[in-house]
């Protein structure tokens, strides 16, 4: 199998990590009904913990699509060479990384992590536009 589709598979796997230790944390703190509740009535704020890990999620999110389209779509294109193999390992590494740094409310470092992971991703689309 192709280094970006194993790339792409743990970045998936991260964000079910991602989406379990978010709710398992959320529920710890709001308990079980709530969990299997509606979920429609007001709760108080989130403890930290859990609101940076629903954070890191929304980060996530905001780029796991273009990074999935720009690894298939090179694919497609027979575009995948040295570009995507450092692209999609950038990315899903710094993406990996990215997670505890924000979990434990480290700033700074966290942004270069994330930058890093952002250059993978502009990696993975370069090959997808300009091959």
């Amino acid at each position: 199998m192709k280094i970006e589709f194993i790339m792409l598979g743990a970045t998936i796997a991260l964000a079910l990590i991602n989406i379990l230790w978010a709710g398992n944390v959320r529920t710890r703190q709001y308990g079980t009904e709530w969990n299997m509740g509606a979920r429609d009535e007001k709760m108080p704020p989130l403890n930290p913990l859990a609101a940076r890990l629903l954070r890191a999620q929304a980060n996530l999110y905001e780029t796991l699509p273009l990074f999935i389209a720009a690894v298939l779509g090179a694919a497609y294109l027979d575009r995948l060479g040295w570009k995507t193999e450092v692209g999609a390992s950038l990315y899903a590494i710094g993406r990996l990384i990215y997670l505890p740094l924000y979990a434990a409310g480290i700033p700074k470092i966290r942004t270069m992590v994330f930058s890093v992971s952002l250059a993978g991703l502009i990696l993975c689309w370069w090959a997808l536009m300009f091959g």
